[in-house]
């Protein structure tokens, strides 16, 4: 018996010791293959460079996942630093010929990341060096940027979806009421209409008159863009905007200039050779992620000076919370000013670049960031590009900076805040059946429960909280952009503004993209000569390994969000209430644009 419990538990010991083995032979894999991304391969003479139109379109591409190549999920996102880098190289690189913007299904986008991505390919275009576009389908996003190019491609039974922008809204006051939830609410700001889903039915006028005011004016650019590089007038793509276009014939869209040739996919590669002059085999392809690597592997550092680009991006918390959703990037307050602390003490830094794209979040953390805006403008220059959001704890984070650069179809300004606290009592109570009892030492004590709805005593002072946030808010505006704090107020009020609308009320100083900002920032610091080192780093392998493994919900929440689509981030808003700061300078709410 003794021999038998020796040899079985030495047995067992070695299948341990096995698995050990294999499990890291398998991790050293994955780095492996996770550090490959990095090794580019050479551009041989008569290259075409593909872009794909497919997944998040985000302002830098996510690393691979660990989890998710484990898994073998694919989740990529294509990065608008990487694209843009990759099309001036592509510009400048005698090797490669031309573009080939291959449509697939691009989501996430905003309207500002499509004009910077779009303004590069007409950049890029300058060369005299070609671009074509095919789809199956192109969404409204797809075509908007497929329309700068020589050739644009369709599917003999394909669709294009230019329809016009529209903003939806989900009410939830009905189904609240229905769960004997009241959510109670305290804010500054005729157009801070983040609280309307939980206290209206319908849309208010003002926030009507909001949308329809942004949204036409990023139609209006759109029209005007499409209508210069297809030749039609923007009232005659309006016209046809309006004729049903998503569901006519291709036949229709060629008529009517929108494409300029019907083919399948496989009949692409003869396209592009006939505009190369050469035979389909004579001709090369590369990627997107291949050029920016050797684009960036090329590079040579010409001075000893820096200007830091430091990437700004998602929802603004103080804290990670664990009730965030982990798979999105994220502007962690004790993060970012620990970053930002660094590179202002950091003396080979002579100027910072900070690129927001965020519809805000805590303002307790917006102001801690603001501070540290403050700090680096003590010591040397600091622009901002704002990319396709900074509005509300956005614009709160950048409205310090000696210099504010926007697209015009930015969505910025959001100057107010609210407190949102929901009463559970009817639910718990009347519906549960569960009495809740207090017992406490003050008046106070129980302030900001759940279970109770507010005494009118705790509402004034709940206001009077939220005033304070609100004068503190325009004033650090008002400061930072030589404005009167009256001034701001008359434009603030929570009302989300274009970049067009934005320049000419003061609240930015230039329309443009992230090369002009980082020109502006060399401008200021007198710099002739410097690197551009982008912040923060980009996780390794084993880093990200280590984050996903001690997170119980990451990989879930990925399959969620690829699962719900559109509504994934209602679900997000709603979880993400139970956990939020109560002062919040945020968004009204996430804009999904049909692109």
């Amino acid at each position: 018996m003794k021999d038998f419990l020796k040899y079985t538990l030495a047995t067992i010991t070695g299948i341990v010791i096995i698995c050990i083995i294999i499990g890291l032979f398998s991790l050293l894999s994955l780095a492996g293959m996770a550090s490959m991304g990095a090794v580019s391969e050479p551009i041989v003479d008569n290259s075409v460079m593909i872009i794909k139109l497919d997944g998040a379109l985000t302002d830098r591409s996510a690393e691979a996942s660990p989890v998710d190549m484990i898994m073998g999920s694919t989740n990529e996102s294509l990065g608008l630093t990487d694209a843009t880098a990759a099309i001036k190289s592509a510009k400048e690189n005698d090797k490669i010929k031309g573009i080939y913007l291959e449509s697939g299904n691009l989501s996430g986008a905003t309207p500002a990341l499509l004009t910077e991505m779009r303004d590069a390919l007409l950049d890029f275009k300058t060369s005299g060096k070609f671009i074509v576009a095919y789809g199956d389908n192109y969404s409204q996003g797809e075509y908007y940027l497929c329309s700068v190019a020589d050739s644009v491609v369709i599917n003999p039974e394909g669709m294009v979806e230019w329809v016009g922008m529209a903003v939806q809204t989900m009410y939830y006051k009905k189904i609240l009421e229905k769960l004997g939830v009241n959510m109670q609410v305290v804010k500054v700001g005729t157009y801070k209409s983040a609280v309307e889903p939980f206290l209206l039915d319908d849309i208010s006028d003002a926030n009507r008159e909001q949308i329809e005011t942004f949204c036409g004016e990023i139609w209006g650019k759109m029209l005007a863009d499409v209508s210069k590089s297809r030749g039609i007038t923007a009232e005659q793509l309006n016209a046809l905007t309006d004729s049903g276009l998503v569901l006519k014939q291709t036949s229709y869209l060629l008529e009517n200039k929108l494409v300029d040739k019907l083919a399948y996919s496989d009949e692409v590669p003869q396209i592009i050779a006939a505009m190369m002059d050469v035979d389909a085999d004579d001709y090369s392809t590369t990627t997107v992620q291949n050029v920016a690597t050797n684009a960036n592997n090329s590079a040579k550092s010409m001075s000893g000076d820096i200007v830091a680009v430091y990437y700004a991006e998602g929802d603004i918390v103080q804290s990670q919370s664990p009730y965030s959703f982990m798979d999105e990037q994220g502007i962690v307050g004790e993060k970012v000013i620990r970053d930002l602390k660094e590179l202002a003490d950091d003396d080979d830094v002579k100027a910072v670049v900070m690129r927001v794209n965020s519809p805000g979040g805590s303002a307790y953390a917006s102001e801690q960031i603001w501070h540290q805006v403050m700090n680096i403008k003590a010591k040397k220059p600091i622009v901002v590009s704002m990319g396709g959001y900074a509005a509300s704890g956005g614009y709160y984070i950048s409205c310090a900076a000696n210099w504010i650069v926007a697209q015009p179809t930015t969505l910025t300004g959001s100057i107010g805040i609210f407190g949102t606290f929901p009463d559970v009592s009817a639910l718990v109570t009347d519906k549960l059946g569960v009495n809740v009892a207090v017992v406490k030492t003050n008046e106070y004590s129980d302030l900001g429960s759940f279970f109770r709805p507010f005494s009118t005593e705790e509402r004034e002072l709940f206001q009077g909280y939220i005033n304070h946030g609100y004068d503190l808010f325009t004033r650090r505006c008002a400061e930072g952009r030589g404005l009167s704090q009256d001034s701001i107020k008359v434009i603030g009020e929570g009302r989300v503004w274009t970049g067009l609308h934005a320049i000419k009320l003061g609240l930015v100083d230039q329309l443009g993209n992230l090369d002009d900002a980082i020109a502006k920032a060399k401008e200021l610091a007198e710099l002739d000569e410097c690197s551009i080192k982008e912040y923060p780093a980009k996780k390794s392998f084993f880093e990200q390994l280590m984050e996903e493994t001690q997170s119980n919900h990451s990989y879930a929440d990925k399959q969620m969000q690829l699962m719900l689509g559109e509504y994934y981030n209602d679900v997000k808003t709603i979880r993400n209430i139970m956990s939020q700061d109560n002062m919040q300078a945020a968004m009204p709410y996430f804009i999904k644009f049909n692109l």
